[in-house]
């Protein structure tokens, strides 16, 4: 039985940790990583791990890793279930980003610990949270608020599509979590560059790992 009393109690833990300002030059990310997942109808996680140049937005490199899922879908706790396959992809890279943009929240959570604020925590690393959906907070415009503070950026990245939304995560500002995100996105993508390529990734594996299984179980493959 999962103790959520004790979770909740590591999380106050963890977010006292998280740094929200620049801890860095901005001439120092050269490369910028993107994460993202997906599931498969088997019970797996799918992680994969992209980066890319931050000049000419071209990848360099690009993991992922699949997981069985053992840690059930509850809001505010994502990161029990899906930073194991998370940190697996990471780990795997050989060129290690500057900077890490994750399909999730940052500080914008009930306990200011979301999936890339517990990323950054995990890795000591500068991270950004852009989730495509708002778990938590009042929006007043463009800002997110909860408990009085702004932690996170609404915005909209394309016509008739819903909004993202960025969050700091770990090592970094707002204002520049904010900035970076939109530098990073290539119209009609909605998401920044590292994040799209990584839910690219994610998805094709996925389609992938399903026609090997149904090849084995004589199952025509299903169109690219």
């Amino acid at each position: 039985m999962i103790n959520l009393e004790k979770l909740r109690a590591e999380q106050d833990k963890l977010a006292k940790k998280v740094i929200t300002h620049d801890t860095f030059e901005n001439e120092d990310i050269k490369t910028i990583g993107g994460i993202d997942q997906t599931y498969t109808s088997n019970n797996r996680i799918i992680s994969a791990a992209v980066v890319i140049d931050r000049k000419s937005l071209k990848e360099i490199e690009a993991k992922y890793s699949v997981m069985e899922v053992n840690f059930p879908y509850i809001p505010g706790f994502l990161s029990y279930r899906e930073l194991p396959a998370m940190v697996e992809a990471y780990r795997m890279l050989e060129q290690r980003p500057d900077m890490i943009i994750i399909d999730g929240n940052g500080i914008l959570h009930p306990r200011r610990l979301g999936l890339a604020s517990h990323l950054g925590i995990l890795l000591d690393a500068v991270t950004i949270g852009v989730a495509k959906n708002l778990l938590s907070g009042e929006v007043d415009g463009e800002r997110v608020i909860i408990d009085k503070e702004v932690r996170g950026y609404r915005l909209v990245t394309k016509e008739h599509a819903n909004p993202i939304f960025i969050s700091p995560g770990h090592k970094i500002g707002l204002a520049s979590a904010i900035d970076l995100a939109k530098k990073l996105i290539i119209p009609p993508h909605k998401l920044p560059e590292p994040v799209h390529l990584a839910h690219k990734l994610a998805n094709r594996v996925k389609k992938e790992l399903k026609d090997a299984e149904d090849a084995v179980k004589g199952v025509a493959p299903s169109p690219a």
